[in-house]
């Protein structure tokens, strides 16, 4: 089980907790562990994913994600950070935003610090799970997102469904497109770190309860 083993700015990604999850519980919910169901299909004499999956589904009753995780091992493959040791998926993502504010972009750096620092305030419950370009915020849900997006300007964006623009905030059209980020704050300075993003990033918080 993969669990967090040192101390680090950034948290396990809850996709990787899903599928560890998984994984762990696969045995108590079907009778065979994850490598007994792969060496199953194996034995099935399919020959493509796309048919291994559909056999699981319509034959063991599985979901399609859990039908392509199987059929993935059986081909071999990985499931990746979800089985090795925290501490690599730890370095990792302090990697990736190491690289987000390398060269020009270092002086963003202490503002992006800054930005975790008031996501965190909101709550035990917050996960900073940082991916190559972005910097996710969880509660349940992404509920706001830091993206390093020139060489002088953070994009702080935020999870608030239709609610309507006012002052420096800027609908991005995500409530439209059905994205998860709706609205976002340009910060270049420390003053744009105001009250004004305080109550957004609250605000989106408490709408992912």
């Amino acid at each position: 089980m993969l669990t967090k083993t040192t101390k680090s700015p950034y948290d396990v990604h809850p996709g990787v907790r899903m599928i560890q999850d998984w994984i762990a519980n696969l045995k108590a919910k079907t009778g065979k562990t994850l490598e007994q169901w792969a060496a199953l299909v194996q034995k099935s004499g399919l020959p493509t994913a796309k048919e291994q999956c559909a056999w699981l589904k319509a034959q063991h009753k599985f979901g399609t994600n859990s039908a392509a995780w199987i059929a993935n091992r059986a081909a071999g493959k990985g499931m990746g950070f979800e089985e090795g040791d925290p501490d690599i998926y730890l370095a990792a993502a302090v990697g990736y935003v190491d690289a987000q504010y390398a060269g020009a972009k270092a002086g963003l750096r202490p503002l992006h610090d800054e930005i975790v620092k008031l996501g965190r305030k909101l709550g035990r419950d917050v996960k900073v799970c940082p991916c190559q370009t972005i910097v996710p915020l969880y509660r349940n849900h992404v509920f706001a997102q830091i993206k390093p997006t020139t060489r002088t300007r953070i994009d702080l964006g935020f999870a608030l469904g239709d609610f309507a623009a006012t002052g420096r905030l800027i609908d991005t059209g995500g409530f439209a497109k059905k994205d998860r980020i709706t609205h976002r704050i340009p910060i270049a300075t420390m003053d744009d770190i105001d009250g004004e993003v305080a109550r957004y990033l609250e605000m989106a918080y408490d709408r992912d309860a």
